[in-house]
């Protein structure tokens, strides 16, 4: 028997509708023209302050919440026994330059000490040489006849006292030309000296320069916990510096949904904190792992049962610029992004 004809219409109805409904609950879910989800955060690269030296503060110069500029001066800490130390320091350079004068000044006399004694050689050489002269005329003259054995004796032990003085003097210049290496020895180990004093100044005045804790970036204070008269130790946190003009959103989207995201797509974005305003952004890149893979525990079993779980990636989204609604954004904001996949 024919089923009515407004039977048959409502049943073709009917049969398109759970095609269609089949359709579309099988269908992938990253094809989907938006991605959204609500895992999604207010981010900032913060930078935490801490002294590179320890010591007492003295002075803290900022509040909570309060706006900084980079090189603003954030507090200091006493001072006393770093100032002591520079100025041991430039004693030490002092004393140093000093032996260096020291020693220039005895390697030019040296130079006047070898002056002399190379005129002591040239005029015992010339005695020297009278003296020989002497010895040979008195030599011959007492073998002729003309003159006596005695004055030959005389002018030979006169011949022998000039070669030992002229001996004396050669060795003497020696000794002279000597000490100058032992000067000049001298002088580079006072320079190496001079060097490591300038090496610990530097030192000292760069412990001295961390007494004056300030600021590495821009942004706004945030966990603030340096108080006056406290004792503080090299690396103890003092507060965080939050760029709030630079924050971003940290999405962790399925990875059934990232299939088509990809860099440079729009992104709608709604803060839970600012109903009614939303805010455009883009996707700057995707994470290149799961954060359940930095576990220090292996999140996949390898053994016995095993049951499978969607993962989630992140997704950093940029917030274009000149939104005047992105100043109220705060790190730890929740919102949800609506990445547009066809533009």
């Amino acid at each position: 028997m024919a089923l009515p004809k407004k039977t048959q219409i409502f049943s073709v109805a009917l049969l398109v509708v759970a095609t269609g409904a089949v359709f579309y609950l099988n269908r992938p879910e990253s094809s989907a023209s938006i991605q959204s989800t609500d895992d999604a955060y207010v981010h900032a690269d913060f930078t935490t302050v801490a002294p590179q030296v320890s010591g007492t503060v003295e002075t803290v110069l900022i509040e909570d919440n309060q706006r900084v500029e980079k090189g603003d001066l954030l507090a200091t800490l006493d001072d006393r026994d770093f100032v002591a130390a520079v100025n041991a320091a430039k004693a030490q350079v002092a004393s140093a330059r000093a032996s260096i004068v020291s020693l220039q000044a005895h390697l030019s006399r040296q130079q006047t000490a070898i002056r002399q004694a190379q005129a002591a050689v040239t005029a015992d050489e010339a005695a020297l040489k009278l003296a020989s002269a002497n010895q040979a005329r008195y030599r011959n003259l007492a073998n002729d006849g003309s003159g006596t054995v005695q004055a030959r004796q005389q002018a030979e032990a006169q011949l022998s006292i000039q070669r030992a003085r002229r001996d004396r003097s050669e060795a003497g210049l020696q000794a002279a030309r000597q000490q100058v290496d032992v000067l000049r020895a001298d002088m580079e180990k006072a320079q190496a000296t001079l060097a490591h004093a300038q090496a610990t100044q530097a030192i000292e005045e760069l412990k001295l320069s961390y007494t004056r804790i300030t600021a590495p970036i821009a942004g706004t204070i945030g966990q603030k916990s340096v108080r006056i008269g406290a004792f503080v130790n090299t690396g103890q946190p003092l507060l965080a510096i939050v760029p709030l003009d630079a924050v971003y959103i940290t999405a962790n989207f399925r990875e059934t949904q990232l299939a088509h995201v990809a860099m440079g797509q729009a992104v709608d974005i709604t803060v839970d904190a600012l109903p009614g305003e939303s805010l455009l952004g883009t996707v700057q890149s995707l994470g290149p792992a799961s954060g359940v893979s930095y576990s220090a525990v292996a999140p996949h079993n390898a053994t016995g049962n095993f049951t499978k779980i969607v993962q989630r990636l992140p997704v950093r989204i940029r917030i274009d610029p000149d939104q005047p609604a992105a100043a109220k954004l705060r790190v730890g904001m929740s919102v949800t992004p609506h990445i547009r996949i066809d533009g």
